[in-house]
């Protein structure tokens, strides 16, 4: 996003970055929690002068757009999150601005901006319609060789999101997109780059969700005996590879690893038989339990069963839903 200055211009310099940040705001070219420029590259690229900058963003910070992070810059303000209203000293007995007023100010915003009242409208418009239209269904994409992924991240969406949840292979993504725009594609942020160019072709939107920190089971890894045989399983093969990678970076080789899909059911059985701990997603549960007391004959010793309880972190579902506009739970 560059931001240019008029100078010509019957409006005052600051009024021109003023509102055209807001517009990038409110157009979501910056979304929240984005960092916003310093004040040193907006003065390259503006020419403006870096106190005037300074200006603009703590008006920015007074009118509740941004917010500043000591030794970090300048954030977008996640307009969800509640925060302490800094009001100037000579405003503080008018009161907080209502609704209404906000809207005046966007659209005075934008008419100061060079726009006339019809394109002011349609650009509203616009952006209320497709953030509609990205709002109508939930596309989980990833590659097709971990399509478990797409699962588990629709196993858990599904019950907290009141809009159709599909799952579809990253390599179909295009045909499905081509035949209707509709809708948000979520994937995790190992795929996201792919995904926001093919989503930016057909206009839709493409979020990353975060993932469980497994906090617990990484806690309870770090205890174990060296010698010790542990056995992962998931209907994610990158989630296999990942844990792997994470696991030996942990423990080198003190650790015995074994990873299955629950669906090849020699390689469960032997790791079954081997391991003391074994990790499975709740998806997995069924299955391993059920391979359980089928070959109970068969096991030395029963091995510690241990369920992770999310795939998904704890905020990220919410910060979904409300990027597809609805509430938070």
């Amino acid at each position: 996003m560059r931001f240019h200055i008029q100078q010509e211009s019957d409006i005052p310099a600051s009024t021109q970055l003023y509102n055209q940040i807001c517009f990038a705001i409110a157009a979501r070219h910056y979304p929240p929690g984005h960092r916003l420029p310093s004040t040193r590259q907006l003065a390259m690229q503006t020419g403006l002068h870096r106190n005037t900058i300074s200006k603009v963003y703590r008006q920015l910070e007074t009118d509740g757009v941004v917010e500043a992070m000591a030794g970090s810059g300048i954030y977008v303000r996640d307009q969800q999150k509640p925060r302490e209203i800094k009001t100037p000293p000579h405003f503080r007995n008018r009161g907080t601005p209502d609704l209404d007023q906000e809207v005046r100010k966007c659209v005075d915003g934008l008419l100061n901006a060079g726009c006339t009242l019809q394109q002011t409208r349609e650009m509203l418009t616009r952006e209320i319609d497709w953030r509609l239209r990205c709002g109508a269904r939930v596309l989980v994409s990833t590659p097709r060789e971990d399509i478990g992924a797409s699962m588990l991240i629709a196993e858990e969406l599904e019950p907290h999101l009141d809009v159709p949840v599909e799952v579809v292979p990253m390599e179909e993504l295009e045909s499905i997109l081509e035949s209707s725009s509709n809708g948000t594609v979520v994937t995790s942020r190992y795929f996201l780059q792919p995904l926001e160019e093919l989503a930016k072709r057909h206009g839709v939107r493409a979020v990353a969700v975060d993932l469980n920190d497994f906090r617990q089971e990484l806690a309870m890894l770090k205890e174990l005996r060296p010698g010790s045989c542990v056995g992962l399983v998931s209907i994610s093969p990158g989630i296999l590879r990942a844990a792997e990678v994470i696991l030996h970076s942990m423990r080198g080789n003190e650790l015995l690893l074994m990873t299955a899909t629950p669906d090849v059911g020699s390689r469960l059985l032997a790791l079954l038989r081997a391991a003391s701990h074994v990790l499975c997603d709740r998806p997995s549960l069924p299955l391993v339990e059920q391979s359980l007391r089928q070959n109970r004959s068969q096991l030395i010793r029963m091995p510690q069963l241990h369920c992770a309880d999310s795939y998904l972190s704890t905020d990220t579902i919410d910060q979904l839903r409300k990027e597809i506009g609805l509430l938070a739970t």
